[in-house]
């Protein structure tokens, strides 16, 4: 892994109670007892110690946060509510703008919107818009930050169906860099707007987020859930996947993965640690018809489970939160493919025979559908022409496994990445990739992100995350 030079700590240089003072939320800084647990993020392999974390309560807080940031040439990090792969909602000597206490969601019915704060994980849009039959596209875990996924695209269960979370964001309020805040559409500061879906924290803090809703299964019931085959029928159901997936009726979503089966309910005893290939369906269509639209899935090969079968929406979305907590050890290696060659089965057989932990796993997340009927240039999400958004995870609790975890992770990347389109969701980017794969990400979008960039933020003070250089 990269070592990096710990910057010298400007924390005594700052008035921290001059900033404590303007926020109706609170402060916390080294040597208080809650740092470390406020300095803590989803990813355990990120340690950064910042000058300051700004627990703030509303836009003003936010506000103050950033003009006390700039005034005090703080590096300033944004953390929403959930997690990033690189951990990029804390930075040493850092002021951290924390939004998790920013988490209410208002659900208008008859508009079919939600109106989200910018704190709030999927879990509580999921829980508020569930209860009339609605959801918007988000991803797969409802532990995920609303801010993040957001920002960078946004895949998961309804992205054939409905697209990517930014193309069903109808207005944002945004705190930009000098402070002031504007609320961006389509129809008012529409350059913002376009950066936003899909340019990530680039842009300033995104207070809240206004999304489209859409119902969806039987006043939210949906037919979903696992199903596995054994490690040896990979080579096997990945063809069978790659054919079929693109074929099906846009409410029926499928997700590739290779794991090991989880030790722990509700998977049989007798699949514990057993290395297996699978796919997580999602059916959000009427239950009427379902027998005929999930038949290609339940006639094909010997499947060691499966799991098919009625659930609330949110149980789905929750289905791994137990399995990946808080605090274990991630490093991420991602690439899009526009195909699943014979060539890239053989690489992804040979490289998860030598997985180095139960947690540790491949996924493959469709991006085709209606998100591939935006036109590339409507958003800043730069992969739209059909394929796979792919990611590679080595996990695990202990941190002594680290090394081996990137390594791994690392090597199976560089023998896949030949077979991939050159470029990557920009939300499974790890810390340190440096500006060639950003630029790769955002593919012909980057030098109009730059030009936005240059116009809201000029002296990039939100440069930690995945940076878009300002132009010239």
């Amino acid at each position: 892994m990269t070592t990096e030079t710990q910057p010298v700590s400007t924390a005594h240089a700052v008035p921290l109670p001059e900033l404590s003072a303007e926020l109706h939320g609170h402060v916390v800084q080294p040597g208080d007892p809650d740092f470390d647990r406020g300095r803590a993020v989803y990813n355990a392999m990120i340690d950064r110690r910042p000058a300051v974390i700004a627990y703030c309560r509303d836009v003003t807080d936010v506000r103050a946060c950033v003009r006390f940031g700039r005034a005090h040439g703080l590096p300033i990090a944004i953390r929403g509510g959930g997690h990033n792969a690189g951990g990029l909602g804390v930075a040493d000597d850092a002021l951290v703008i924390d939004l998790s206490e920013m988490h209410s969601v208002t659900v208008d019915p008859e508009e079919r919107t939600a109106r989200v704060d910018g704190g709030c994980t999927w879990a509580d849009v999921d829980h508020a818009t569930i209860g009339f039959g609605m959801a918007t596209p988000s991803g797969i875990l409802s532990t995920t930050g609303v801010g993040g996924l957001s920002l960078g695209g946004g895949t998961g269960y309804l992205t054939r169906q409905f697209g990517l979370t930014v193309d069903n964001l109808r207005a944002a309020d945004v705190v930009l860099a000098d402070g002031s805040m504007v609320r961006t559409s389509e129809s008012s500061h529409p350059d913002l707007f376009w950066a936003l879906r899909g340019g990530g924290g680039n842009f300033g803090v995104v207070t809240s987020f206004t999304f489209d809703l859409h119902p969806i299964g039987e006043n939210g019931t949906i037919i979903g859930g696992p199903v596995l085959y054994d490690f040896a029928d990979t080579r096997e159901v990945m063809r069978w996947y790659r054919e079929l997936q693109p074929a099906l009726p846009e409410n029926l979503y499928g997700w590739f993965g290779l794991l090991t089966v989880p030790p722990a309910p509700p998977f049989p005893e007798e699949l514990w640690g057993r290395k297996c290939c699978g796919i997580m369906w999602s059916y959000t269509g009427r239950h009427e018809g379902a027998d005929e639209v999930l038949e290609p899935i339940r006639s094909f090969g010997s499947p060691v489970l499966n799991g098919l079968g009625p659930m609330p929406y949110t149980a789905l979305q929750g289905a791994f939160d137990g399995l990946y907590p808080p605090g274990l050890q991630w490093y991420w290696k991602a690439d899009v493919f526009h195909e699943i060659s014979d060539e890239a089965i053989e690489v992804h057989c040979r490289n998860f025979e030598r997985t180095p932990s139960g947690h540790s796993t491949m996924h493959l997340y469709p991006i085709d559908g209606a998100a591939a009927r935006v036109p590339q240039e409507a958003t800043a999400f730069a992969h739209r022409d059909g394929g796979w958004n792919g990611v590679i995870v080595g996990v695990d609790p202990d941190p002594a496994r680290a090394e081996t975890l990137s390594s791994w992770a690392r090597t199976y990347w560089e023998e896949l990445h030949p077979h991939s389109v050159g470029g990557a969701y920009v939300n499974f980017l790890m810390r340190d990739e440096g500006n060639e794969r950003v630029r790769a990400a955002y593919g012909d979008n980057y030098d109009r992100l730059s030009r936005v960039k240059a116009h809201y933020d000029p002296d990039n003070v939100f440069r930690i995350n995945q940076n878009i250089t300002p132009a010239e």
